[in-house]
């Protein structure tokens, strides 16, 4: 089993969340993350999507969806009202990421966030030969990727400093879905970090 086929990735957010845990799963797709949640860990809660296909899968995985576009927010949930937001492998699809990242911490007790490494070693090989990468967690070409931003590692905690979140833990995976240890922004392909709302 590899990375890409999302057991490795769902497994470590598991571990990140308490049983019987209320969680939003934004950008939640077809639900199979929150239905792992639901069956290995006892979570309850909701799953977020705006693609319609989508919801409908995610229904028929007998979990609860609503159709919201995160673009414009998570207005409709109260403050504090989950223990846990997360949006694995979509935050690179979005236009308004910092109001989102505090938004997910306004909502939820804690936030996981997980996304491809723009900065891995096999990335930047690709730009030095004139191309942009394609690979297991960028799998598409440059004329019909769905993403929007392209961060790395050190971007990314960057900007928790920035908006001052607390990186609690983080797990650095390279392509075989092992752990890095060593010099994660070039040797990770993907990286998963569970977050909270104040660092110290």
């Amino acid at each position: 089993m590899t990375a890409l086929d999302g057991r490795i990735d769902y497994d470590v957010i598991a571990g990140w969340v308490s049983p019987g845990a209320r969680v939003l799963d934004l950008g939640c797709g077809d639900g199979a993350l929150l239905r792992h949640l639901q069956e290995s860990r006892g979570a309850t809660g909701y799953g977020v999507e705006i693609d319609i296909d989508r919801v409908i899968a995610g229904m028929k995985n007998g979990i609860n969806v609503l159709q919201i576009d995160l673009e414009k927010g998570l207005y409709d949930f109260v403050d504090q009202s989950f223990d846990l937001v997360i949006i694995s492998n979509a935050l690179q699809t979005l236009h308004r990421t910092e109001k989102l990242l505090t938004e997910m911490l306004r909502v939820g007790r804690e936030a996981v966030v997980s996304f491809p490494n723009f900065a891995y070693w096999k990335h930047r090989v690709a730009i030095m030969d004139g191309r942009m990468p394609v690979s297991d967690r960028l799998p598409y070409q440059w004329y019909d990727t769905p993403n929007v931003r392209f961060f790395t590692i050190a971007d990314f905690e960057a900007l928790c400093e920035k908006l001052g979140i607390a990186i609690r833990e983080r797990l650095v995976l390279d392509d075989a879905g092992q752990p890095v240890q060593d010099e994660p922004n070039f040797l990770g392909s993907f990286a998963l970090y569970r977050l909270g709302g104040a660092r110290g």
